[in-house]
């Protein structure tokens, strides 16, 4: 399933993707928070729901940012074995997380903001894994069954401001994306074999697979838990 976030004149809805259509599920609301009841919800609640829903046109919608504005978004730096050789001596022992704030990122029909502190502006292709089913001390080989799903992420990022730290580097406003909708994970292969392409103007500028991260998904998500 392709879960998306949608409005349509000044109102909100969760909805499931079939086709041209979006499948509304939960109704229309005034909703300037940004919440997204379906990226925390199970896929059998979202199954049983689903088919009593109404249905629009997708073109008649707006999509929105996927994320629910009261979750976290924890981003780990440095673990493609590729990139990581450029600038580091030697493979890191634990993750390197850091922390985006919701209002750094916009959704996938919005314009990115090219901060004007910098012309160092810059781009980073990623994998968001979408957690649905909360837990405490997560054991990696259980780490799976907690995903909903995943979805494309722009990380992009400010170097000069980087430099100063990770935090100021990463949160400019408007200077990431998601979406278009996160693609629930019962509709994927195994998430190793998961490739990632970042595009510009139509030219590759970044390949690579989810089978060259340092640390893996299931291990990121044990460390995550703790």
């Amino acid at each position: 399933m392709k879960l998306v976030r949608v409005s349509r004149q000044g109102r909100f809805a969760d909805g499931v993707v079939e086709g041209d259509q979006v499948r509304i599920i939960g109704g229309w609301r005034d909703d300037a928070f940004g919440t997204f009841e379906l990226s925390r919800r199970s896929l059998d609640e979202i199954r049983k729901t689903a088919s009593d829903s109404n249905v629009v046109d997708l073109a008649e919608v707006r999509l929105e940012l996927p994320i629910d504005a009261r979750c976290k978004i924890i981003c780990a730096g440095a673990n493609s074995r590729d990139h990581v050789s450029e600038f580091a001596p030697e493979i890191p022992k634990e993750p390197a997380l850091f922390l985006r704030h919701i209002d750094s990122l916009v959704g996938p029909q919005d314009q990115l903001v090219a901060p004007a502190a910098s012309d160092s502006y810059d781009y980073e292709g990623e994998i968001a894994i979408v957690i649905g089913r909360s837990g405490r001390n997560i054991a990696r080989e259980n780490a799976l069954a907690h995903i909903l799903g995943y979805s494309c992420f722009l990380d992009g990022s400010v170097r000069a401001y980087q430099r100063h730290s990770i935090t100021a580097g990463k949160n400019f406003w408007h200077s990431g994306a998601m979406g278009p909708w996160i693609v629930t994970a019962d509709g994927l292969p195994d998430v190793r074999s998961l490739k990632l392409e970042t595009r510009i103007e139509g030219e590759v500028v970044q390949s690579t697979t989810a089978d060259k991260m340092i640390f893996d998904v299931p291990t990121l998500i044990a460390y995550c838990s703790i």
